[in-house]
């Protein structure tokens, strides 16, 4: 298996390397540059272009937000995962319109940060579940408007759909529903098919909209 080709941006350089030496324990994930702010991201990502970078929110010369609506609009192959220690999620909408593909918060455990650099590298989109819960509550408590119609889902399409919504994989939402992998496979294919919803961004604009997201998981 070919390494994940990775670049850390981070203005705090102990903890950049302490999350590179997580990353390079990594059998199949290797960092091979670092950068203290987004300007220098983006000379190094045009120097070694990577297969992934993950961008602080927060840095000097260039944030995170900024840093990923311009390496996006160069380099569109290029996965981006933004990391960040603050909760308030009223930048995720502005991101996922810049182009990122996953978001976590950085005091989660070692196991869910590879977890989601190996989801943003397969091609999907990646929600650290605190951090996507937390929005969805707030949403629901703001009154997200109905956009999406009624639902077409069945009621077990609806409680698979919301678990991906918070981030859960397929294996987790099996076992929080007690079904099969297939099961759920074969849901989430019905829940593409009934809603056009593809990517987890998707499912969770929808999720809101519809007003599912209230309660525990």
């Amino acid at each position: 298996m070919p390494e994940l080709r990775i670049i850390l941006a981070d203005d705090h350089a102990v903890l950049r390397e302490g999350l590179a030496l997580l990353i390079q324990r990594q059998p199949d994930l290797k960092v091979i540059a670092q950068a203290g702010d987004g300007e220098q991201l983006l000379d190094l990502v045009r120097r070694h272009r990577p297969d992934l970078v993950i961008v602080d929110l927060s840095m000097p010369r260039l944030n995170g937000l900024e840093a990923t609506r311009r390496l996006k609009a160069e380099f569109p192959q290029v996965r981006v995962v933004i990391l960040t220690m603050h909760e308030d999620t009223g930048y995720l909408t502005g991101l996922i319109r810049a182009g990122a593909d996953g978001f976590m918060l950085k005091r989660s455990a070692a196991e869910r940060l590879i977890e989601g650099i190996r989801s943003v590298a397969n091609g999907q989109t990646w929600f650290d579940p605190a951090l996507t819960a937390r929005a969805l509550r707030q949403g629901t408590q703001h009154g997200v408007p109905d956009k999406a119609g009624a639902s077409v889902l069945s009621k077990r399409e609806e409680e698979v759909l919301r678990r991906l919504a918070l981030g859960y994989a397929n294996k987790e939402v099996a076992e929080k529903l007690n079904l099969s992998v297939k099961t759920v496979e074969t849901y989430r294919q019905r829940i593409t098919e009934k809603t056009g919803l593809r990517s987890r961004a998707e499912m969770v604009q929808y999720a809101l909209q519809q007003g599912w997201m209230q309660g525990e998981p």
